[in-house]
């Protein structure tokens, strides 16, 4: 019956038994609820794969087996619409199941889906972790390279693997790409009697194999630091994140590349410009501007021993020369540097309000400073003492949203709103 007939013919559509999308652990049948036992029980077709429909037990004379082609499935299941109906998909069928395409592909009304607890959900639990915040992807489709960059700066991350990716492949993998600091559980057979739970170092899962239904749980160490992505090349400015070394915990306090595009393009650098770079974190900012600069000079001021350290690093990357990384605390540690053409201030705390103004001080006649903060008490404060001291002050609210890969989903994440301030010295 087509959807204008139900339409005009409400009464023949509620005579339509509803079709039941029913998820089915690794126990089959005695993992059910009585009431989801009975739905199958009363089935007149029970359609799945040929593992599925062997766990649900039921009869030969009422099995519809289905393959990959769901298209296919879906008309043998539109053409049998006056029949009690079950398909059975794995865990929770809206879980990277197969209960989107049947809704989608035949309308919602047309199902009931009673879920069972997904092998992801499962895999979790057995490891005791949570997994509200973590990275989950599925290595049957999209692009493994993006998978793995994802991976790189994640904190938790669970992996539906497959026949080709491997938990061991995938170990070597991530020890090829240097992301060594994850331990690895992998979860087999999960609520089956043969249920087996192996962590370890990513080197010694490398070294095993796996039964084929398997969930991979990666937990990063605590306090390590990212390693950079070696995957793509570099740009002037605007670089991804993940190409920077990063300090643990405090890793997302580096300027977003989408702020530090809007920030450099509005420090008016030139070629020979002297920069400085105050609270420079791990040296985004100042490695992109010492390029854009590549004659003059560039200061990265930053009182953190660690991550004045990754400045180093980062520099080191890049291979940029004209780049110092100066350990101290601003103002006292630029007492001895030559004024600045161009200044970028990034910071949260209280004092930023007074870099600001000191910095100013300092500035050339018809430099720029940019400040990127966070807060709408900083941009207050610091657009009222910027305005007081030249004519030309300006404000950016930044908000973005990064599209991310979630299974097969398109999602946007939205990175933290940033105020931008620039201002410029009067000549």
């Amino acid at each position: 019956m087509s959807d204008a007939e139900s339409a005009t013919n409400p009464s023949a559509a509620a005579s339509i038994p509803k079709i039941h999308i029913l998820g089915l652990g690794d126990d089959g049948l005695d993992g059910l609820s009585p009431t989801a036992r009975q739905i199958v029980d009363r089935a007149d077709l029970v359609v799945g794969t040929p593992r599925l429909l062997e766990l649900a037990a039921t009869e030969k004379s009422r099995q519809l087996v289905v393959g990959s082609d769901l298209d296919s499935a879906a008309a043998q299941i539109a053409a049998a619409a006056d029949k009690r109906i079950v398909v059975l998909a794995s865990g929770d069928p809206l879980f990277y199941g197969v209960a989107r395409f049947f809704c989608d592909k035949l309308g919602k009304d047309r199902f009931d889906v009673v879920p069972h607890v997904s092998s992801m959900q499962l895999a979790f639990a057995r490891v005791k972790e949570s997994w509200e915040d973590a990275y989950l992807a599925n290595l049957y489709k999209g692009p493994v390279d993006r998978v793995f960059d994802a991976i790189r700066v994640a904190e938790k991350v669970g992996l539906f693997t497959s026949d080709e990716l491997t938990p061991a492949k995938i170990a070597r993998e991530l020890l090829d790409r240097r992301i060594t600091y994850f331990r690895a559980y992998v979860c087999e057979n999960l609520g089956s009697r043969d249920e087996r739970v192996t962590h370890g170092e990513l080197s010694d899962i490398a070294a095993q194999e796996f039964s084929p239904l398997n969930v991979m749980i990666l937990v990063r160490k605590p306090n390590v630091p990212d390693k950079e992505t070696d995957g793509q090349a570099l740009r002037m400015f605007g670089n991804s994140d993940d190409v920077f070394l990063q300090s643990r915990p405090k890793h997302g306090l580096l300027t977003p590349a989408e702020v530090r595009c809007i920030a450099l393009a509005q420090m008016n650098l030139r070629r020979d410009s002297v920069v400085w770079d105050i609270g420079a974190g791990s040296g985004s900012v100042a490695i992109e501007a010492a390029q854009l600069a590549d004659a003059g000079k560039v200061f990265a001021i930053e009182m953190d021993v660690d991550d004045h350290q990754l400045i180093l690093s980062n520099a080191t990357r890049f291979g940029v020369t004209n780049l110092d990384a100066v350990l101290g605390r601003a103002p006292e540690a630029w007492g001895n540097l030559p004024n600045p053409d161009s200044v970028f201030v990034g910071g949260s705390g209280r004092t930023v309000k007074r870099i600001v103004e000191l910095a100013f001080e300092r500035i050339k006649p018809g430099g720029r400073i940019v400040a990127s903060v966070g807060s709408i008490e900083n941009l207050a404060a610091l657009n009222e003492t910027l305005s007081a001291r030249t004519a030309d002050a300006q404000v950016w609210m930044i908000n973005v949203a990064r599209g991310t890969y979630q299974l097969e989903r398109v999602r946007f994440e939205a990175i933290n709103p940033s105020f931008v301030v620039a201002a410029t010295k009067p000549i």
